[in-house]
């Protein structure tokens, strides 16, 4: 990619990304964009942006849309990441809701990225029920969603490398829940068969998934515009239960775009219910 980018080609590659899955980026970022679609644009010897934006308005390449915006909503992520969501799903969310249910919890993990989130999610549930035998009789079922068809396929196959192992997973976790495969770890099969893994843009309609007791929409909000994030929490209201839990980043203050939720304080952080 060029050495440097217009202002023109940023924003006019800004409104293309918003429209295509709903991200906005701010006006700081263009370094962003050089890193991420470097490589696309030396395969396609593309020398400038707005060329490149040119061919995905076009459709001119219809594996070239799937693969910008896979390379740009691609993001690090952790095992258990902060800690408290898990926590307080194990200690207090899943011993109030396994009584409540006649059918099996649903838990949605959205923007699930390369599987860490929901995978320790069903390892908070494999732990719950360690401590609680016969608890959640009728099982758990988590659905995980994310963008990038690279990352689903990632999370789907549950196989990592020591590097992506190490950070956030203990090593007790690591012997119980992982089995070696040569120099990566695979999730075992007691984890990965609570997970079905799904291609979904979070500004398109969910509400086929059916209704959920809790979600997991974790720092992915900040990438979307005002209106868009009203009108995705307004519609994860929709899809839970009443008196369902939602957990987002802890950076994503809710108050400012819905009133559907009462806050709930737990000492490390805090989650959102659905109001009745």
């Amino acid at each position: 990619m060029q050495a440097e980018i217009s202002i023109n080609d940023y924003q006019r590659f800004c409104r293309y990304l918003e429209t295509a899955c709903g991200i906005t980026l701010g006006a700081n970022k263009s370094y962003l964009v050089r890193s991420r679609l470097g490589r696309i644009m030396e395969d396609l010897s593309t020398p400038s942006l707005g060329q490149l934006v040119e061919m995905l308005e076009r459709g001119a390449l219809p594996s070239l849309k799937v693969r910008v915006i896979d390379a740009m909503t691609t993001n690090e992520t952790l095992w258990f990441r902060d800690e408290y969501p898990f926590e307080m799903l194990r200690d207090t969310i899943l011993p109030e809701l396994h009584g409540q249910r006649a059918g099996p919890l649903r838990i949605w993990s959205a923007a699930c990225s390369s599987g860490q989130e929901p995978y320790s999610i069903s390892m908070t549930v494999a732990e719950y029920q360690q401590q609680r035998p016969g608890g959640l009789a009728a099982g758990v079922q988590i659905v995980a969603t994310d963008i990038s068809p690279s990352m689903l396929k990632q999370a789907r196959d549950g196989l990592y490398d020591e590097l992506e192992i190490g950070r956030g997973l203990s090593l007790e976790r690591q012997a119980r829940f992982f089995t070696r495969v040569g120099d990566k770890l695979r999730i075992r099969d007691e984890v990965k068969g609570r997970v079905e893994f799904r291609e979904v843009n979070l500004l398109q309609a969910f509400s086929l998934f059916g209704d959920f007791d809790v979600v997991f929409c974790r720092n992915v909000l900040i990438y979307f515009s005002n209106d868009n994030k009203r009108d995705i929490i307004s519609r994860i209201a929709k899809v839970l239960q009443p008196r369902g839990y939602l957990f987002l980043g802890g950076s994503e203050p809710l108050a400012s775009y819905s009133q559907d939720f009462d806050m709930v304080r737990c000492p490390r952080g805090v989650v959102y219910r659905l109001r009745s």
